[in-house]
Order: structure tokens, then sequence, then C-alpha cells
């Protein structure tokens, strides 16, 4: 055993926070897109002062229940008002734009603020058929994510040998890190492209709470053995772990933290859309279907809650299963200052 795996995780992995712009209803009144905006760049200033090491905003197009549709925009605002803490996407839909219009928009970001900004790469075409067919895409180009990834990595690295057509201005120069939203295709991508992995979902709980001790996560072992490191960007094997987590002084309060959007995603398979979150004394628990019902502890199952403690056991587990450098922490709440707190606690015991 070497000194680094005798250091606690909580000593050697920085954590960093996934916003996605949730938004929210009560009493049946939706809150205005401008709040949840502004509680959002809020969150990016007090995750600054809580020593956060990023601070991540998501794409998502045509969803009731989330007002983060444009990530680049609103992390121009989100840099405009911190200082320190790295503000990324997690991530830009890569079938949804032009490389080149990416390219731009990342270096334009990197330009405003220098050695601060991370650009997360998606694939997904959409949350319901009407939304790539809004897009102009079809089911294929998720397929295609890769060839855009590397003519979005050609613009930004300035590289006419290898797809980049035009100059993008301003220029990049290589200095913005790159991570892949990993599916288990995506995963050999990221090795490929030489950028960091961002790894999460079903798949990874279910298969971290299984493995027996000492057990490690193939598909992220095969991408640091088949990684290829550019010699533009010079990025080393990265692996962050996105994981939803709800902290609070007691683990029954954490619980119901996590409910509101648990309840949001499984009536999203029922109604077809992610509604608003919504105070848990406002779900219709009781007027769940049996199928309703098993979906929505599914999706509890994918979050980890408790006390701090309790949290921080259950992410060790994870960091040790998947091998990771970092904790991507995400998953919505209903009540802001709730959402506060549970940051607050996670910080205060992560030791960041």
């Amino acid at each position: 055993m070497t000194t680094f795996d005798r250091i606690p995780a909580t000593a050697r992995v920085p954590l960093s926070l996934l916003d996605r712009a949730n938004t929210r209803r009560r009493g049946g009144v939706a809150v205005e897109p401008s709040q949840i905006l502004a509680d959002v760049i809020t969150r990016a200033q007090a995750a600054e002062a809580l020593g956060f090491h990023r601070f991540w905003v998501a794409e998502h197009h045509a969803v009731p229940g989330i007002a983060g549709s444009a990530p680049t925009v609103l992390m121009a605002a989100l840099a405009a008002r911190t200082e320190r803490i790295r503000i990324g996407s997690g991530g830009i839909m890569l079938p949804d734009h032009q490389p080149l219009v990416m390219a731009e928009q990342i270096a334009t970001l990197q330009a405003l603020a220098p050695g601060r900004i991370d650009a997360g790469l998606g694939s997904s075409v959409g949350f319901t058929a009407p939304v790539p067919r809004a897009l102009r895409q079809d089911d294929s180009a998720r397929f295609d994510a890769g060839d855009q990834a590397r003519e979005l990595i050609a613009y930004l690295d300035d590289r006419h040998d290898d797809g980049a057509e035009v100059t993008a201005q301003p220029a990049d120069r290589s200095q913005t890190p790159l991570f892949v939203l990993a599916s288990s295709r995506s995963i050999p991508l990221a090795a490929q492209l030489g950028t960091g992995v961002v790894v999460g979902g079903p798949g990874l709980m279910a298969a971290a709470r299984d493995a027996d001790p000492g057990e490690h996560h193939e598909g992220i072992a095969t991408y640091r053995r088949d990684f290829v490191p550019s010699e533009h960007r010079r990025q080393a094997p990265w692996v962050v772990v996105a994981v939803s987590v709800a902290v609070a002084d007691k683990a029954e309060d954490a619980a119901q933290l996590a409910l509101p959007e648990a309840w949001a995603l499984t009536r999203s398979r029922t109604v077809g859309s992610f509604e608003p979150l919504q105070p848990v004394d406002e779900l219709d628990l009781a007027g769940l279907s049996d199928r309703e019902r098993r979906r929505l502890h599914e999706h509890l199952d994918q979050v980890i809650t408790g006390t701090p403690d309790q949290v921080r056991e259950q992410l060790e587990r994870l960091i040790d299963f998947a091998g990771a450098d970092e904790v991507l922490v995400s998953g919505g709440m209903a009540d802001p200052a709730a959402q506060r707190r549970s940051d607050e606690l996670l910080a205060q015991v992560w030791g960041v």
C-alpha cells in the first residue's frame, strides 16, 4: 500500500457541484426563472466561499423542470460573479451545436475568465422526441458525437491537419480542460481523445453497492490503461464521479430532501415531462401506482443521503470502487435553504 492509498479520500479527492437550475413550484405557483437563475449564481458564490473545486451547470432543452438550457450563457454570468472557483459545463450537448460555434463560445469564456473554465461534453439529443426535431437533429446524431468532439477539439487546438478548416477566434490555444460525460460507449472515447471522463448513473451506483472489497470499475480501469494523452492539451487521466447527494443533520431529513426530485423523475416516466420540484408535503405519494412506487424507490436508491458522517462513508466507498479523482455532487432540492445547508455540511465533513 502506498502513502497515497493510506490518505483518507476526504484529504485527497476534490469536491465539486453540478447545478441543473431546477425549477420549483410551491402551492401551485411557479418560481420565476429569473429567481431560479439568481439562486444558481448565489449557490456558486457560496460554493466558492466553502472551498468547492468546480461549479458546473447543465444543458436541457424544453424541460419544464429545468431552467438550465444555455450553459455557456450561464457560465459567463457565473464567472463574472465569482473569483476563484472553476466554472464549467456538465455538459454541452455536442449534437445540439455546430463545433465551430461551441469552440468560439468556450474560448470566449476562457478569455473572460482565464484559467477557470472547463468544458464537459455530452451526446444527448433531447428528453422527448420533439426536442431533437426542434434542434434539427435526428436519432443518429448521438452516434456522431465522437466526430463532433474531434472537430471541436481541432478548433480549440487550432489543428488544421485534424479537421479545423478555419482558425477559431478568439484562440483557445488548448487551454480549456475537456471532459466527456460518459456512457459505456463513451468511456473509451474519452481515453482516445485524451480528456477527463465523468461517470455516474444507476449502473455505477448498483455496481459499487454489489462490488466485493477491493473490486474496481472495469470500464474506468480500461480508460486509464488506454488513455492517449494529447500533445496539445496535455491532460492526464482524470475520473470524475457524478452522484446525487443530500445531507442533513438527521438521516430522515436528508432522505426527505431527495424525495421531490425522485418524485419528478418518477412522474416523468408517466406523463412524459420532468416537472418543477415541489415540497414534500405537496406530493401525492399515496396516489402512486405500484409501478410508480417501485420507480420512486429505484430513483431514491441512486441518491446518497444521510448525516455528514454517513454521506462521507458512502462517498468514500464509491470513490474506492471507481478509483475517482474527483466527486461531482448533483441533485436538485425543492428547498433552497435546505440545499445551502446540505452544501455546508458536505463541505465541513469533507474538509474542502
